[in-house]
């Protein structure tokens, strides 16, 4: 198998918010996206790929408003964008990168040698959406509960049926050169890592975090996972 960094994603309470986050932290504006009618929501993109982490993007995900997903009743949104406790720190802090997509080659082969370590990381679901340039269709793995696992550090896996979406994005100048994951159980890790042929994103031991490194027009940022302090109250 092989199977890498897909892309990074950064849920926002509204796309909005996110775009104004991508232009405060990243010094520019998210590209074109568009609707998941399966899970009711909706997105913007950004080229960050490099060398090292080729058609590479960013993801600005958020809750479309007044949207019904087509999903059955019962079953959560994808990357636990459903989860109450998650939305109302968002709603507190702003947009935060909460989880990271890997891409295979294989979906059904990783995801089998997942559940033998005991990661349920749900059956993968064959969804679409249309963009600027054409029908985008994917498989992707989500369980039930939306649930992202391993404090999110564990990725989503993607297999693409159509055209990777990152060969058509505009180039803006920003460009992914660092990928860290940090976890108290970094063995499991390592494990579901040999598994799935993963690489690209090295573990350490510590608290749970992702943490890309990434260089715009202005140098180097670096966003994180870990939750920041809530303001103040005045």
């Amino acid at each position: 198998m092989d199977t890498r960094l897909d892309h990074l994603v950064v849920l926002a309470a509204s796309l909005e918010d996110g775009e104004r986050w991508c232009e405060r932290v990243l010094g520019l504006r998210p590209g074109t996206g568009g609707r998941h009618a399966l899970m009711g929501t909706h997105n913007r993109l950004l080229r960050i790929a490099s060398p090292a982490y080729p058609n590479a993007y960013l993801e600005i995900i958020a809750i479309e408003p007044g949207a019904v997903p087509t999903r059955a009743a019962g079953k959560r949104r994808w990357f636990d964008m459903d989860d109450p406790r998650l939305a109302q720190q968002i709603a507190e802090t702003g947009p935060r990168l909460i989880h990271w997509v890997a891409r295979t080659n294989d979906v059904d082969a990783a995801c089998q040698n997942w559940l033998a370590l005991g990661l349920d990381r749900g059956p993968p679901l064959a969804t679409e959406r249309m963009s600027p340039h054409g029908l985008l269709s994917w498989r992707i793995t989500v369980r039930d509960d939306g649930a992202r696992l391993l404090d999110g550090c564990l990725p989503t896996l993607i297999e693409w049926a159509s055209p990777h979406p990152g060969a058509t994005l505009p180039e803006m100048g920003i460009a992914l050169v660092g990928l860290r994951i940090q976890h108290p159980e970094p063995q499991l890790l390592h494990a579901a890592w040999l598994a799935a042929g993963l690489t690209g994103a090295p573990i350490e031991s510590g608290r749970a975090q992702i943490e890309a490194t990434i260089q715009t027009p202005n140098g180097r940022v670096v966003i994180s996972s870990l939750a920041p302090a809530p303001p103040a109250a005045h």
